[in-house]
Formats: C-alpha cells, structure tokens, sequence
C-alpha cells in the first residue's frame, strides 16, 4: 500500500469499534494535484483511511488470523465536506456482521465532529496459502509487518491498576509524563 492514510489509533474495542485519525499537512505529495490552489484529501482517500481503519479493527479482532484484509465493496458513500490541510479527519468504523470471511462495518469520517464522510464497508480477509500452499511463509511475513506496524499505530496505555485506559492521544501523554524516567 502505498499511503498509509492513518497516524494513530486513539481508541479499539476489538471485535466492537475502532477509532483512527489522520492529520493532513501541505507537505502530502498529492495535494500539489489535489487541488493546487485548493488543497483538499481526495475523496478517495478518505474512503482509503476509512477501509485502513477498519482492516486493523478486523485485524486486532482475530488476533492477525489473515495475512490479507481488503475492501471488497463500499456502499452508500456519502461525503458532506472537506478536509484541508490543518485539520485532523477522525475515523470511526464499528463491526455491524462478521462471517467466516466477510466483516460489515458502518464507517464514518469526521473534522472537529462535524461529518465529512460516511459508508458502509465490506471488507473480505484471508491467507494467500488459501489458494497457493507455497506461500505460507510469504502470509507469515505479511502478518509480521502489520503486526509491527499496528504496535506503531496504536500504544494503549495502561492504568496503575493495570487497565487499558481510554487509549486517546491525551491519555497517552498523561502517561507518559507519569512515566518513571
């Protein structure tokens, strides 16, 4: 994947909901196309965030099972508003069915918790020695980089106590500051 249109997952409830933000800055390489004396996150893009959004929620909820978790259909996209440069588009993706194979999510982006974005996501997952025997070792691969990068997107702190607290960006600072050094 060549954008990776997530920062930071501020808050999951595995096999429930998760919620993700992406900041935009002038300093993304297609906002000199997109529009160059109207920089906006392609709608597109949006809709990328939101299906990265819920591929780690579908991730984290079966313990990295598949070494593949793709948008297989998005339904009923509605967009409402922009998002320029300065403002964070939070995403919010809650499971609404799960199958075998197949997870159905209501998805929806929002600035400053106005609506920008909202779909319903069908996203599909599996192994690719599914299909291909031979290529056991290459799903394992793939499950240890996203393994690696979801420690990247999401550090849940924990509580004293030893509880996951809220998992929001802010709590995270509070922890870090209360952190022997």
């Amino acid at each position: 994947m060549r954008f990776k249109l997530l920062d930071r997952i501020v808050d999951l409830k595995a096999g429930v909901s998760i919620t993700a933000v992406k900041g935009l800055t002038l300093a993304e390489d297609y906002l000199a196309d997109h529009f160059p004396l109207f920089p906006v996150l392609p709608g597109v893009f949006m809709l990328e965030a939101m299906s990265q959004a819920s591929a780690w929620l579908i991730r984290a909820t079966e313990d990295f099972q598949h070494s593949i978790v793709v948008l297989r259909e998005a339904r009923n996209v509605k967009y409402a508003d922009f998002v320029a440069p300065g403002q964070m588009l939070t995403v919010q993706a809650e499971i609404v069915t799960e199958a075998e194979r197949e997870t159905k999510l209501r998805v929806q982006g929002a600035v400053d918790g106005k609506t920008n974005v909202t779909a319903r996501l069908v996203m599909v997952r599996y192994n690719l020695a599914d299909g291909w025997p031979s290529r056991a070792s290459t799903d394992a691969h793939i499950i240890r980089q996203m393994r690696e990068q979801f420690h990247v997107l999401y550090r849940p702190c924990t509580s004293r106590s030893g509880h996951y607290e809220n998992g929001s960006v802010a709590s995270s600072v509070l922890a870090a500051n209360r952190a022997p050094r």
